[in-house]
């Protein structure tokens, strides 16, 4: 298995790293404490372990209807929610994971993505990233409010992001600016939540390695 795949997180803090030295302390300090204020008021903390997943009905990149009970019908399935296409730490996670596809097939299970953005904006990142996994729309947020994983973005990091032009507005063709906290559940056969990794802090997430890992337990 390549550095890469077994080094998510490690690449993910020199990108912070990188983000924190080469940004006003000002624009940084303001992220960190929208995480800071997320993990204090204890919201979008996601479904846990032996929970039953929800089902839902999104439309995929190319505008197919995928129903997650259906896939399960075929197979275990590794869900991640992710912020969008907009987030390089999103797609370092999502470059990494397409990495470990062809394992994750070999244990039986599949990959499903999903972010708030519309379907256009999945397709142009599926292109971009060369990715050959499902990334779903979500772009009401019900999925992601489902899983308990919906927050609102404060309005002092709407205009931070409005200052680097990243408008979720456009992104996600909806006026409400939420996001979900980036999480990955492997769910069963049966529709059983069997592991979960949920952080608000989305300069982290679940390293392929540990996705490999609890899949062969399913």
């Amino acid at each position: 298995m390549s550095k890469e795949i077994l080094g998510l997180n490690q690449q993910l803090d020199r990108m912070k790293q990188e983000f924190v030295a080469n940004s006003p302390a000002e624009v940084h300090m303001e992220m960190f404490r929208m995480i800071r204020e997320i993990q204090q008021e204890g919201i979008a903390t996601g479904l846990p372990a032996g929970a039953k997943a929800k089902d839902f009905l999104l439309p995929d990149s190319l505008g197919e209807q995928i129903s997650l009970y259906e896939e399960l019908a075929k197979g275990p399935v590794v869900l991640t929610f992710y912020r969008g296409g907009w987030c390089p730490y999103c797609n370092l996670q999502l470059r990494s994971y397409e990495m470990i596809l062809p394992e994750i097939k070999a244990l039986g299970g599949q990959l499903i993505a999903v972010s708030p953005q519309t379907p256009d904006n999945s397709l142009s990142q599926v292109e971009k990233e060369q990715l050959t996994f499902r990334v779903l729309s979500d772009n009401a947020g019900l999925a992601a409010a489902s899983y308990d994983l919906l927050f609102d973005v404060p309005d002092y990091i709407q205009k931070l992001y409005q200052n680097f032009g990243i408008n979720l507005a456009e992104y996600n063709a909806d006026t409400n600016w939420k996001l979900p906290v980036p999480a990955t559940f492997m769910i069963d056969e049966h529709a059983i939540i069997r592991s979960a990794y949920v952080n608000s802090d989305f300069m982290k997430r679940m390293e392929p390695n540990e996705i490999l890992a609890e899949l062969a337990k399913l």
